[in-house]
């Protein structure tokens, strides 16, 4: 059975758990988003003394990788390689827009796509639309939403709408006919723990070296200012 630890610093809520397999054995979480730098590295030692295992009993570790803050998977990302190259035990990402999908897949079953849509500046959401089987219908991307944002999907599809952007495209819809459909989710550590275990069962491992937090769209910060 694999020891499989995970982070998840990605939205406003972070978590770092750990787990047998996919059973989920223990989880910690920090709601307050500007805290979650200084939440991951202790909690990640709170998990490990709790069962009484170091981290060389580790078999994995998984992160998602994004979309999402871009301070909060840096700090997730970071944490993540640094334990997989100290110990040398393999990387797991995953996708958190398929992580949304993957909670609503289990609680709503009964819809033909999904579509997790996380909140960006002004109109703008990180989304998707996935298959109850978690196939890709549309690509991870950014999106500027109006009325006729998904008008050919909704027509072929019955999908559900959420994830914290999603109430940004309710309001713009509420004079539409066809109004689409619009629920509750969240995902929790049992649903990562589920995702880093299929990968890992699977092998799919990311590359230690090269594997970046997904984005959706280039990452710029402020450099500052020479003084002469």
């Amino acid at each position: 059975m694999a020891l499989l630890l995970h982070i998840d610093t990605a939205l406003e809520k972070a978590s770092v758990g750990l787990a047998r397999d996919a059973e989920l054995l223990i989880q910690f979480e920090n709601d307050q988003q500007k805290d979650h730098a200084a939440f991951v590295q202790p909690a990640i030692q709170k998990a490990l003394q709790e069962f009484h295992v170091s981290p060389k009993d580790l078999d994995g570790v998984g992160v998602t990788a994004g979309p999402g803050s871009y301070t909060g998977l840096r700090v997730a990302m970071a944490s993540a390689k640094g334990l997989c190259y100290a110990l040398n035990i393999p990387l797991i990402t995953v996708g958190t827009l398929e992580l949304m999908a993957a909670a609503a897949i289990g609680k709503f079953p009964e819809f033909d796509a999904y579509c997790p849509m996380i909140d960006a500046r002004r109109n703008e959401v990180f989304t998707a639309i996935f298959s109850p089987k978690k196939e890709i219908i549309l690509p991870p991307g950014p999106l500027i939403l109006d009325e006729n944002s998904f008008s050919g999907k909704i027509k072929d599809f019955r999908i559900l709408f959420f994830g914290n952007g999603s109430g940004k495209w309710k309001i713009m819809m509420r004079n539409n006919p066809a109004v689409p459909v619009f629920g509750e989710v969240e995902y929790n550590g049992k649903h990562l723990a589920t995702e880093v275990h299929e990968r890992f069962s699977l092998k799919l491992f990311a590359d230690l070296a090269y594997t970046e937090p997904f984005y959706t769209k280039e990452f710029h910060s402020a450099a500052g200012k020479t003084k002469k």
